[in-house]
């Protein structure tokens, strides 16, 4: 089955509120086994909704709606459509019984035009509204299946876990539902990742595999239509272990999270510390890791040592090595190397990080814009530090840099034998 998401609303052409609905509705149809192929967002205009309905209807089996439902006169959704249908409206009798409770019980009168909001379409199952006043509204008429519900995402998304779900499962019966897994990637772009999965990609029929990224991660959705969770399973697994074969060496979790996540988790399986020192990054580094609600576990602290005087005064480095005609400067692999070392030695942590660099908007040192070095001091080993060349404004670098040091940070947690997958 192909559905469409028609979201009624001109505030959300005006971008005064975000469609939110239409992403919880596409993700519980997915679990239903019932394809989203279109979202549409229309204005409050009796004329645009119905060329709406018209053109969904020319592509899709379900047409889902949200708002227009309430009591003012520019909330047309029920109207249109029963004039489209060439159905009646009525009124829903135990939806205007809780409608007059309620302005009962607050001892104020109700105004008249609330009365809408227990229309109903002739012949349709009304769909009760647990969070709020409008019902909604669920029928079929030659073929194709109509749904209507309220457009605040509090009473959408009761509606859409109860009444909705009920009644698609019983006018569906045989679709079967949609299992995904999700796969996440760091230290390699989402276009490198997909031109490396392109013979699995072009050959797939199902499950099939869908990459999309934000900065600094990628994520591969596999899915697939199955009958059983148990058969789904299988199927998945048989296209992830092809997956692993390729772009393994960057998988660091088959579920959706964060890389810091994965690190906090990967510290604490093993008792392992963590500690920071950063310049250019101002302690974006920091505040990611200590976002995760256990990082307190594992990370010991950091330092933000933005200036050479905090770098001498708080680490020890020299300003021999920070300052000077023939000083490598700050912004160095050897200060890179240093900043790690000297956070890992004084907070007595398992691992030490450092970022040094050039986020903009000038150059520092005669040293080019993106210009960053990342460090890695780990107890009793050597220490590794790397040159990374950065494109982007000052914040994009920044965080650039922070995704890159914790891929690297990944790896070397992960050369201890910690498998990706933990409880």
């Amino acid at each position: 089955m192909k559905a469409e998401i028609i979201a009624v609303g001109t505030e959300m052409l005006l971008g005064q509120i975000v469609n939110s609905n239409a992403r919880d509705l596409s993700l519980k149809l997915a679990e239903l086994g019932i394809d989203v192929y279109f979202q549409t967002v229309v204005g409050d205009n009796a004329e645009r909704i119905e060329q709406a309905i018209t053109i969904a209807r020319s592509r899709a089996d379900l047409l889902i709606f949200t708002g227009g439902l309430g009591p003012t006169q520019d909330d047309l959704t029920k109207d249109v459509l029963a004039k489209y249908l060439g159905r009646k409206l009525s009124i829903d009798e135990p939806a205007m019984r809780k409608i007059k409770a309620l302005f009962e019980g607050r001892g104020v009168e109700m105004v008249q035009s609330n009365v809408r909001q227990a229309h109903t379409i002739e012949g349709a199952a009304p769909l009760v509204n647990e969070a709020g006043l409008a019902v909604g509204n669920a029928l079929v008429q030659d073929g194709t299946y109509y749904i209507l519900l309220p457009g605040p995402p509090k009473e959408m998304n009761t509606m859409l876990s109860g009444p909705v779900v009920v009644w698609l499962r019983e006018v569906l019966g045989k679709e079967q539902p949609l299992y995904s897994k999700l796969l996440k990637f760091a230290g390699i772009g989402e276009s490198s990742l997909e031109a490396k999965l392109l013979p699995l990609i072009d050959q797939q029929v199902d499950p099939t595999i869908a990459p999309y990224a934000k900065e600094g991660e990628v994520t591969v959705r596999v899915s697939t239509k199955a009958a059983s969770s148990e058969e789904a399973e299988l199927k998945l697994n048989q296209t992830i272990d092809q997956i692993k074969q390729i772009v393994g060496d960057h998988l660091y979790a088959e579920e959706d999270i964060p890389i810091e996540r994965q690190i906090v988790r990967m510290l604490q399986s093993k008792h392992f510390t963590l500690a920071s020192a950063e310049s250019c990054s101002g302690g974006l580094f920091a505040e990611l890791i200590t976002k995760v609600p256990t990082g307190s576990s594992c990370f010991v602290g950091g330092v933000v040592t933005y200036t050479n005087q905090m770098k001498h005064k708080l680490l020890g480095i020299p300003m021999s090595q920070l300052d000077g005609d023939d000083a490598p400067g700050a912004i160095s692999s050897s200060t890179a190397k240093l900043m790690a070392e000297r956070v890992r030695e004084l907070l007595d942590s398992t691992f030490g990080v450092s970022i040094t660099g050039v986020a903009g908007p000038g150059t520092s040192e005669g040293k080019p814009v993106g210009l960053v070095y990342i460090g890695i001091a780990e107890k009793n080993k050597p220490t590794n530090v790397m040159e990374l060349k950065l494109a982007g404004d000052r914040a994009t670098i920044q965080l650039r840099a922070v995704k890159h040091l914790q891929y690297r940070l990944w790896q070397a947690i992960k050369a201890h034998g910690i498998d990706i997958n933990l409880d």
